[in-house]
């Protein structure tokens, strides 16, 4: 018991191998020795197990079991074209492509229905070999809707697992632990003496909150990675609070001894810590939702404060508080926003972006979700995505499986697929690894059940034996590897089949050929179809990233200087950051080597161009800049420059340009009165980038120093 409590603490593998055993064993028995019922018992049985081991559904048992009963529809549908499609070996192989890929596909929605896709696959699989029995379709049926049924009640009854800590709750810690920060950081400036100590004493603590946040850190099944506008408002309202955080650090590492608009800055900042501290109660649960009139409202008063406040003659070291105070207000803001439109706020107004550069920030909150869903599928149907190419692997593996099973006439060719379920990963790499386990497990389950079998048992030890085997072969899985699991569900098909029909050993020796096959197919579609998986595709992805966002670098100071409509450049970096991410998300599921490159950070130097130029050109006037047109094209130049290299040693795998050093001799006006301002405010922004694209090659995980630690952070990746 202490070996099973230190590997499942919380015995959350073994409450769920229960469940699936005494569903699946109810089920089943009712079915084959109650109802006597032999063409409703498998379906009983394996309907129990697709939805209940081979799915992972997120959230409470509640919602769990909600999601069950939701499905029960798709479930008769595939059910019924498994069976009706089921007279040709060409139809049944035309329909296990198009709904391989469909099921596959459809998890670019989010984490249920992903969780869901293998499970439902099982549904197609089963009834799509032969014998052709439309007739037993509504006993089929029957069996499959009693095992969906069993099994959303077992969810709430019977040891409901602990509901894990709410995406929400996180949020609202690390927004609780930056308002902490801000609040610091506000006193230092009004002359705390203690203030600075006690930023430095929290800012640790903050960044934990942060980083636990973080795609990394949490199961797929718990990232707000849905289609729907609350999960995107919560992935955005974390990538804005990471964004806060990093620019906190920046003040604690500026000097804002002689800064111009020192009080109006301090005023801004407590304001902004008093909303983040408001948005973590309501996320916590403890208070009303948060209002973005008292940031609007102090931003207000800093622009008044910055405009009675004449900047000539001011060197640029005490415009740049002010600069990044006014960011920071910007940002939450944005938070403040997200943090409503995730409360199922309507925004109240139309979208603000202006239509030559939408989609803006914030599309989604203007959108239904329906829309939102077949945005997410229109967006990711490109070869270039990662969803996509592993739906299309998938659905080719099954569809050349089940043809090859109709065309060898194998006894029992839903192994072939079932096999291809098991083992096929997103690289060619993972697939391996998994293969070698699948197969010891698989051969030495089959001679167990060989022998048994050989020796003549009596069908009723076998109706005795199975919820043991059952019980242990699931649970076995997450606590012991891909072998057990696969050796002991081999003596659970065993023992199933032999109270359905009479069987020898030899059903034994078709369980492992038929493994071998699939593992053979699965191999060779791995081998074949993006067989780097998400590393070689996260390459691609990300240099695409950086190349835009550069575009977006060109162009913001090409809108604030010279007046110009901004252009594609800010849509075409949003997008691609998209793609970036979700690129990223697959490679953390996969196993790789240590990277030489800090990928989170990468991420951030896209985001963090996207998420300034947002702000900047919505709340700087355009134009007017025109007298240091010349220094500014320059630094931008310079700073997309770097984003262009950077994303061409990606595009090729090769060894990033070691970063020169920050472009000098440039000379600056001090006379432009209030423009200057605006002038402040671009280059603190490009300062930063440029910073954030230095660090990509030099800062791995676990980097001592707060500056370090905190530029890790990446926005946005979900």
């Amino acid at each position: 018991m202490s070996w099973l409590r230190r590997h499942d603490p919380q015995l959350t593998a073994v409450r769920r191998a229960a469940r699936v055993t005494l569903v699946a064993c109810l089920g089943f028995y009712l079915c084959r020795y109650v109802l006597h019922a032999p063409a409703m018992a498998p379906y009983a049985l394996f309907g129990t197990v697709a939805l209940g081991a081979l799915s992972q559904i997120p959230g409470t048992p509640r919602q769990r079991a909600r999601t069950l009963l939701i499905v029960l529809p798709v479930a008769w549908v595939l059910v019924s074209l498994g069976t009706l499609l089921s007279f040709s070996t060409v139809a049944a192989t035309a329909g296990m492509f198009v709904l391989g890929f469909t099921v596959s596909y459809v998890g670019v929605g989010g984490p249920r229905l992903a969780g869901l896709a293998a499970g439902m696959q099982l549904l197609y699989i089963l009834p799509c070999f032969p014998p052709y029995d439309p007739g037993s379709l509504p006993a089929r049926l029957i069996g499959v809707t009693m095992a969906i049924v069993l099994l959303a009640a077992a969810e709430v009854t019977l040891g409901p697992d602990p509901s894990p800590i709410p995406y929400q709750a996180r949020l609202g810690a690390a927004i609780g632990a930056l308002a902490g920060c801000l609040e610091a950081v506000a006193d230092t400036w009004e002359g705390d003496a203690t203030g600075r100590e006690r930023l430095a004493a929290l800012l640790p603590e903050a960044t934990e909150a942060a980083e636990a946040l973080r795609p990394s850190r949490l199961p797929p099944l718990q990232r707000p990675a849905s289609a729907g506008r609350r999960d995107r408002a919560l992935s955005s309202a974390a990538g804005t609070a990471r964004l806060l955080l990093g620019r906190t650090v920046d003040l604690f590492f500026t000097d804002e001894g002689g800064a111009v608009t020192l009080p109006a800055a301090t005023h801004l900042v407590r304001q902004v810590a008093g909303c983040a501290a408001a948005a973590a109660a309501w996320l916590r649960d403890e208070g009303p939702l948060p209002d973005t009139g008292l940031v609007v409202g102090a931003l207000t008063e800093f622009r008044i404060a910055r405009m009675n406040t004449d900047p000539n003659g001011v060197p640029p070291d005490r415009l740049r508080l002010g600069a990044l105070a006014l960011a920071l207000g910007e940002w939450s803001k944005s938070l403040i926003f997200a943090v409503r439109i995730a409360a199922g706020e309507e925004p109240g107004h139309p979208d603000p972006t202006l239509p030559s550069a939408r989609p803006g920030p914030f599309w989604y909150a203007y959108r239904k979700s329906p829309a939102l869903y077949l945005h997410r599928l229109r967006e990711n149907l490109t070869p270039r995505s990662v969803a996509f190419q592993g739906a299309l692997r998938l659905a080719a593996a099954l569809a050349v499986a089940r043809l090859l099973a109709g065309e060898l006439d194998l006894s029992h060719g839903f192994w072939v697929l079932l096999t291809i379920l098991t083992v096929l990963r997103t690289s060619a790499a993972e697939t391996r690894s998994a293969l070698r386990p699948a197969l010891i497990g698989t051969v030495a389950g089959s001679l167990v059940a060989a022998l048994l079998l050989i020796g003549g048992i009596d069908p009723t030890v076998f109706a005795i034996a199975l919820p043991v085997v059952m019980l242990v072969g699931f649970a076995a899985g997450p606590l012991l590897g891909l072998g057990w699991s696969q050796a002991l569900f081999t003596l659970v098909i065993t023992f199933v089949f032999a109270q359905v029909t009479p069987v020898d050993w030899r059903l034994a020796e078709a369980r492992v050929l038929d493994v071998l096959l699939g593992a053979a197919i699965g191999v060779l579609i791995g081998l074949f179809a993006w067989p780097r998986g998400g590393g070689g595709e996260l390459h691609r992805a990300t240099s695409t990233f950086l190349s835009t966002a550069a575009g977006v670098v060109r162009e913001t100071v090409d809108v604030m200087a010279n007046g110009r409509e901004p252009g594609p450049a800010l849509p075409a970096a949003r997008l691609s950051g998209q793609l970036a991410d979700a690129s990223f998300a697959l490679y953390q599921s996969e196993r790789h080597p240590p990277a030489s490159l800090d990928w989170q950070a990468t991420l951030l130097a896209g985001h963090h161009a996207v998420r300034g130029s947002e702000a900047l050109v919505r709340s700087c006037p355009a134009g007017g800049l025109l007298p240091c047109v010349v220094p500014l094209t320059a630094l931008a130049s310079d700073v997309a420059g770097r984003y262009e290299d950077a994303s061409a040693a990606l595009a090729e795998h090769g060894k990033l340009p070691t970063p020169g050093p920050a472009l000098t001799g440039l000379v600056w006006p001090d006379d432009l009165g209030q423009d200057l301002y605006v002038i402040a405010d671009l280059r603190t922004w490009l300062d930063g980038l440029r910073e954030d694209i230095a660090a990509i090659g030099g800062r791995p995980e676990g980097t001592d120093g707060l500056r370090g630690r905190v530029a890790q952070l990446a926005d946005g990746a979900s």
